[in-house]
This record gives C-alpha cells, sequence and structure tokens, in this order.
C-alpha cells in the first residue's frame, strides 16, 4: 500500500469520521474506499467517451429507425417499423 497524505475541508473531515463512526470502518478506510470508487468510475467514464469518439471517428451512428426504436422505447409510443 501507498500512504498517502492529503488535505481536506474540516467540515469534510467531520463529514467523513461521521460516516465511517456509522459504518464501523476507520476514516482512513473510508476515505480510500471512495477513492477507489471515484478512481474505477473516472476511468470507465473516460474509456467510454474515447470508444464513443473512436466510433464517431469510424462514421459508426445510429441510423434514423434505431434512434426512433429508441425514442419509441423511452417515451412509451410505437415506433413506425
Amino acid at each position: 500500500m501507498t500512504l498517502l497524505k492529503l488535505q481536506i475541508q474540516n467540515a469534510t473531515a467531520f463529514r467523513l469520521d461521521h460516516l465511517a463512526k456509522q459504518r464501523n470502518v476507520s476514516p482512513e478506510e473510508m476515505a480510500a474506499s471512495a477513492i477507489e470508487e471515484f478512481v474505477e468510475r473516472e476511468e470507465w467514464q473516460i474509456e467510454e467517451i474515447q470508444s464513443g469518439l473512436r466510433e464517431a471517428d469510424a462514421g459508426d451512428f445510429a441510423s434514423p429507425d434505431e434512434v426512433a426504436a429508441v425514442r419509441a422505447k423511452f417515451s412509451g409510443t410505437k415506433s413506425s417499423d
């Protein structure tokens, strides 16, 4: 493991401590878990954006029929097949 030293606002430290007590873990464990979740989410999001850009660069776009089907699915109307 790597030791990471950082500064956070007093109010945030208080809230972190409060949450850690509620979950029966140390504030350090709570912060480490939060950082892990943040890093995973950011990596996923960046990969999805890059994947979408690669698809766009390759001209891989949804057809008008595919767009209509998705609109119908979320609006509750029937698509015209």
